[in-house]
């Protein structure tokens, strides 16, 4: 699995690491759509740190299609939602 964390790069991820991810990624969506900034902030915190710290960063010239986009640690949540829509419209 390839995870892109905005800002930073990708990573290379063991398929054992995907409950955990979903399971972050799903409090993730919850804080978003709650407007909950401070469990937000701490979510994507964790999420981030279980990325950088399970897997393999992959060299910056490397650039492959990633199946999963992480925002950067200390995106607000304003940030993510208009990344989401420009996304949804096929603007970025």
């Amino acid at each position: 699995m390839i995870v892109r964390i905005l800002g930073e790069g990708q990573y290379e991820l063991d398929g054992a690491m995907t409950n955990d991810l979903d399971h972050l990624d799903a409090q993730l969506n919850a804080a978003l759509e709650g407007g909950d900034q401070a469990g937000f902030d701490r979510v994507l915190t964790e999420l981030v740190e279980k990325i950088r710290s399970g897997g393999k960063e992959l060299e910056p010239d490397r650039i492959v299609p990633s199946d999963l986009t992480v925002p950067a640690v200390g995106s607000t949540i304003e940030e993510v939602r208009q990344l989401l829509t420009s996304e949804d419209l096929g603007e970025a």
